[in-house]
């Protein structure tokens, strides 16, 4: 592909680069940055209006497939991501069956050549996601396998899930851990407090979620290994792993654009949409995540992209939990952290593509002369509204639905190809 990106401003913190310039593309990798000028066939001109950044990177999403293709599959799902401006992402392994083979990591990565996008299968942690016997990790790795989770759910015997960390060190797999605990949980399904009061139904405590984070940094800590805390949403999850970072703890952690924009008052509505684990949480909780995405505590900022049908949403009691958050992810991030003044476009950068990449030991893409394009091209004031119905997810079961966003991927290019237009 031979193209010209003219008069954008380009951004990506692993080069030092920061400034309004043209990007050359020819034979899908960039020939050079700064003033440009040649004549091309091709031209996106941002006219000074569009920026750019290192295509995004997902490392926490569900795409259903194998087995549950009525809320989304391999294909819909990269549509999703290249809608929103990643050019990679993490798939998890709540399959059915769920990702703990070989031959189920070969079958989404053959599937996911279709897509134009990078797809990292996620294997389990325990065959199965019983939580009774570890996967086969050699075979795993030989695939093709980067990370390992039970996601959806936490490995429950603590002594399984710190033999797990401690062959991460020797097999150099990350594992990322969904820290709920299903005993404190016990059948709640929103935030345990004021609102879940009020609205009479069964709340989860927070203490599922502490409790677990400081669990997992404790055997991260013993093992002298690391691991990855999934969708952190409060306070004290926040508080524990900040202090086990200051004290050389090799633990990193994510959250959602969700946990830092809304809180549990958004369920009044009685609205499933809103449902996901761990919950929408306390202002207090908005804030701390919102601190901790902004002093560094946290790492990186994925979707938990959880697609379910309209028929298992209709009900706001008995709807499975999750959302999705592909599309309006980058939209999200901008609203809240860029156009507030509270981050810059490297930090965004950095949240979204850089720290991701990093912690999952896959290789990173920069926006420099030799490199391959891989390009996340948008427009940061266009403003929107997420209409649920538009989204290229097979599944519409979004949080920021009825919600204006300031801030839209426009073009994304992937490997040298320009895989997404709107």
């Amino acid at each position: 592909m031979d193209l010209l990106i003219k008069n954008v401003h380009i951004c990506d913190p692993q080069v030092g680069l920061d400034k309004v310039a043209d990007i050359e593309i020819s034979g899908g990798v960039i020939k050079n940055i700064g003033k440009c000028d040649t004549e091309y066939e091709r031209v996106i001109d941002g006219e000074g209006r569009l920026c750019v950044l290192p295509g995004l990177f997902d490392m926490h999403v569900h795409f259903r497939d194998p087995g549950l293709t009525y809320k989304e599959d391999i294909i819909t799902g990269a549509n999703a991501a290249k809608a929103g401006g990643f050019t990679g992402v993490a798939c998890m392994p709540n399959t059915k069956p769920p990702i703990d083979n070989a031959e189920t990591v070969g079958y989404i990565i053959d599937k996911a050549r279709q897509t134009g996008i990078n797809v990292f299968p996620v294997a389990c942690v325990t065959k199965a996601m019983a939580g009774k016997e570890l996967c086969d990790y050699v075979e795993l790795i030989a695939a093709g396998v980067k990370m390992i989770s039970d996601d959806g759910r936490p490995v429950e015997n603590a002594e399984l899930m710190r033999q797990a960390i401690e062959q991460t060190n020797k097999n150099g797999l990350i594992l990322a851990s969904h820290c709920e605990d299903l005993n404190i949980i016990n059948g709640g399904i929103m935030n345990k407090g004021r609102i879940s009061e009020q609205l009479g139904v069964k709340g989860m405590d927070r203490a599922s979620e502490d409790y677990i984070t400081a669990r997992e940094i404790c055997l991260a800590m013993s093992c002298d290994a690391r691991v990855h805390i999934c969708h952190v949403s409060t306070r004290g999850s926040v508080n524990i792993i900040r202090a086990a970072k200051r004290d050389g703890v090799k633990v990193t952690c994510e959250t959602a654009p969700h946990y830092f924009t809304f809180t549990d008052e958004k369920l009044l509505a009685r609205d499933a949409d809103f449902r996901m684990s761990p919950p929408l949480r306390t202002e207090d909780d908005r804030q701390a995540v919102l601190e901790a995405v902004l002093d560094g505590t946290i790492d990186c900022i994925i979707t938990d992209h959880a697609p379910h049908s309209a028929e298992e949403k209709a009900d706001f009691e008995t709807a499975p939990n999750g959302v999705v958050g592909l599309e309006t992810s980058l939209a999200a991030t901008l609203t809240q952290l860029y156009h507030t003044g509270k981050a810059d476009l490297n930090k965004i950068a950095e949240l979204m593509s850089v720290n991701p990449r990093k912690i999952m030991n896959v290789d990173p893409v920069k926006i420099e002369i030799g490199q391959t394009a891989d390009l996340c091209i948008f427009d940061p004031n266009l403003e929107w509204e997420v209409i649920p119905s538009e989204l290229n997810s097979k599944s519409k079961n979004s949080v920021f639905k009825g919600t204006k966003l300031k801030g839209k991927n426009l073009y994304t290019i992937c490997g040298g190809k320009l895989v997404y237009q709107l």
